[in-house]
């Protein structure tokens, strides 16, 4: 199925007792670049998000936030840092001194100051939270790749529409093209007979004229090539694999055929033709710069 590269997903939840919040989100991109914004001291999981993620996703600029709440239940071990506290309650004492103060040093005024306090809590299990990350990650996921799905149904038939509208102007085309030859023929034969008057004009040359014409403003192998490229590009966006850089390829042949019938056409009409063809082939490459 046709994915598009922006997509959005989200759990917030409890997991293990922990409140958990897994986002995802993406655009376009060329390549598969993915940021991550992990809980401090927790960067250990990144490598877990990656792995999961790749296994969703092949092309697409992806941010990851995760937030995982602290086990309350770890032990924690909380020492003083004596020179800062030594150098609070000195500057208490120097300003009471100074200005005439009560005396009301105390251990609970003392310990406002809760920067002399150290708090280090006992690791938490690192296999733990990578258990509770990939659980919420592939919930979110789930959502992520939904909208992606939905996002490139709607890209796929605006694709295959816009074939649909090429492939009916090519065969227009096609129509128009051997009455080309023809008028040249006529035209040509009337404006030998306007120089050479009453002469005798050879109706072999009329034909090798007609005949150089005609290679030169021949389309037919162009118009071939391009219903080709479109059926390789219907067939693509049926499929179950990431494409996108494959349908690009396709699309550039698709123009380039379009530029050299361009070239050939010497017809008014059949010129408005290709310049329909290319706006809707530019179309579609606007929209395939978002298709995984």
């Amino acid at each position: 199925m046709i994915k598009s590269m922006t997509g959005y997903g989200r759990f917030e939840g409890v997991i293990d007792g922990r409140n958990v919040v897994f986002e995802i989100r993406s655009v376009n991109h060329r390549f598969l670049e993915l940021q991550c914004r992990t809980p401090r001291g927790c960067g250990f999981i990144e490598e877990t998000i990656k792995k999961l993620v790749s296994e969703y996703v092949t092309r697409g600029k992806t941010d990851v936030f995760v937030s995982i709440e602290a086990d309350d239940s770890l032990d924690a071990e909380v020492s003083i840092n004596r020179s800062l506290a030594a150098g609070y309650v000195k500057a208490l004492r120097q300003l009471r001194d100074e200005f005439g103060l009560a005396d009301d040093i105390t251990v609970s005024s003392v310990a406002k100051y809760n920067d002399i306090f150290n708090v280090r809590k006992a690791p938490e299990n690192e296999e733990t939270l990578c258990a509770i990350t990939e659980r919420a990650g592939r919930l979110a996921l789930k959502e992520f790749v939904a909208m992606r799905e939905r996002e490139g149904e709607k890209l796929k038939k605006d694709v295959l529409s816009r074939c649909d509208t090429i492939i009916s102007i090519v065969e227009e085309i096609e129509a128009r093209s051997p009455g080309i030859v023809d008028a040249y023929r006529e035209r040509l034969y009337a404006r030998l007979s306007e120089v050479l008057g009453d002469t005798t004009i050879e109706p072999q040359r009329i034909l090798t004229e007609a005949a150089i014409f005609a290679d030169k403003t021949a389309v037919d192998e162009e118009t071939v090539r391009l219903r080709s490229h479109i059926d390789q590009l219907r067939e693509m966006m049926s499929g179950d694999i990431a494409v996108g850089r494959k349908i690009d390829f396709i699309v550039q042949e698709m123009n380039r055929e379009a530029n050299t019938i361009g070239s050939k056409v010497s017809d008014a009409q059949l010129a408005h033709k290709v310049v329909d063809i290319k706006a809707e082939i530019e179309k579609i490459r606007e929209q395939i710069q978002n298709i995984e």
